[in-house]
């Protein structure tokens, strides 16, 4: 067995020969409701962007978020917040983040950031004002009115509030925690059972304590909704994918006083991805996370223009780092474009425009609802990395939608009609980077279980 791999549980220390294919065999060719196939992706992520995008994702403009934590949930009283150390997340000490990105997250045009270094003193926005050009200003207000308009897909947190801090997300990764049973439990099924569109009398395969008939009901349902909500479920799914890929891949193998050892637990990957293990369930799971890759990787080919006007600056205040990490950036978002089977959103709120409508804002008030879940989440590390990544899915789905307001954005000068704040971009980028390392990750658990044959 090698180094650095755990085999846990009865039963699955002498598996059978065909342990791989039973993870892996369905999980190949072309994904429902688009025109690409899995080993497309593959190629594409694992040699061509996972290493560029997890350059870019070291740099300081995307390793610093600023979240709230200490936010009450808002559907039921939970004081059951994780006790255990793995749980914790520690904040930055405010000397160690960049100055550039402390002192105030507005500054993304050349001319805001030249403005700003004059005002370092400032505390609040309304104090720069009056030493901000007439269009800088306009720009700014149309911005902060932006972030509270109803093209939000997500309960955004307060940055200024006092409680909101940062977290640096390289010294604070996303990993086994500990934390599951009942109370994690209870936040994916609120998500699944409230948010995703379906009717309380279709049950989902392998619900906690319920009989069901092999996902034959849930899947007929399933297939005969319209491909928005399919699309949404799909969303969600590969989402929860995503995330147990990383508690699988990054697990806690040893813990002594001298020293901790994360690696891949494949027993535990097992349990959540074979296909005989999870009745058929493991193999769908996978393909929706590729399918949630197509879909913010499409929002990132759609929203070139928005980065690529010259007055945008990834502002750190060190002007050859940011210049650097913006031509990585660009270069990023050009080879995002190049993918060839790109997935066509233009399927999405189709037909009559008053029904369109409809729908699409209970998609967007369904999706805003799961992010306020995510303060109910009682793992805080666990709560840090739902809250990124409800987030950066939330500013995908904002960009697919705004596609011709995207069109509309002027080479130079402030872009009044479509705006991403700092949180947007560093959750955006994150939010992706965790679906390209998943995506990675199989690779590896694959090869895994190839050498266990």
């Amino acid at each position: 067995m090698a180094a650095g791999i755990v085999l846990l549980g009865l039963g699955l220390l002498a598996l059978p020969c065909g342990a791989e294919p039973r993870c892996f065999c369905q999980v190949t060719g072309y994904l429902d409701d688009c025109t690409c196939d899995v080993e497309t992706i593959d190629a594409f992520n694992n040699y061509k962007l996972f290493p560029r995008l997890n350059e870019l994702l070291e740099s300081d403009y995307f390793r610093y978020y600023k979240v709230n934590l200490q936010k009450p949930c808002p559907f039921w009283d939970d004081n059951s917040h994780c006790g255990m150390r793995d749980c914790a997340v520690q904040p930055c000490p405010s000397d160690e983040v960049p100055d550039g990105i402390r002192s105030a997250s507005y500054k993304y045009s050349e001319e805001a950031n030249n403005l700003a270094e004059e005002c370092e003193e400032a505390k609040r926005l309304g104090a720069v004002d009056d030493s901000l050009s007439k269009e800088t200003r306009q720009a700014v207000l149309q911005w902060a009115q932006h972030d509270d308009s109803s093209d939000s897909f997500c309960e955004a947190d307060d940055i200024h509030s006092p409680e909101a801090e940062y977290v640096d997300l390289l010294l604070n990764p996303e990993r086994y925690t500990g934390y599951k049973g009942p109370d994690a439990w209870k936040i994916w099924n609120s998500i699944y059972e409230e948010n995703c569109f379906k009717p309380q009398n279709v049950k989902r395969p392998l619900a906690s304590g319920r009989e069901d008939d092999g996902g034959h009901t849930f899947y007929k349902w399933l297939k005969g909704v319209c491909v928005e909500k399919r699309a949404f479920y799909r969303l969600i799914s590969g989402l929860h994918a995503s995330i147990n890929i990383h508690l699988s891949a990054r697990y806690l193998l040893q813990d002594t006083w001298s020293e901790k050892k994360w690696g891949p637990n494949i027993t535990e990957f097992q349990q959540r991805f074979d296909e005989v293990l999870t009745r058929g369930e493991g193999p769908r799971r996978l393909k929706n996370l590729y399918f949630l890759y197509l879909i913010e990787l499409r929002a990132l080919s759609k929203v070139l223009p928005f980065f690529e006007r010259p007055g945008f600056q990834l502002y750190t205040g060190n002007k050859s780092q940011d210049a650097e990490m913006k031509n990585l950036l660009l270069e990023i978002l050009h080879l995002a474009k190049s993918f060839p089977l790109h997935f066509d959103e233009n399927s999405f709120f189709a037909g009559n425009k008053k029904e369109a409508a409809k729908l699409k804002e209970e998609f967007r008030l369904h999706f805003k609802n799961i992010s306020k879940i995510m303060d109910c989440v009682g793992c805080f590390k666990c709560r840090l990395w739902g809250k990124l990544q409800t987030q950066g899915l939330g500013t995908a789905l904002k960009i697919l939608f705004s596609e011709n307001l995207i069109e509309k954005i002027p080479e130079s000068g402030p872009s009044y009609g479509f705006q991403l704040t700092r949180q947007e971009i560093v959750a955006l980028f994150n939010a992706f980077g965790r679906v390209s390392t998943s995506v990675k990750e199989l690779e590896n658990f694959r090869n895994i279980l190839q050498n266990m044959r």
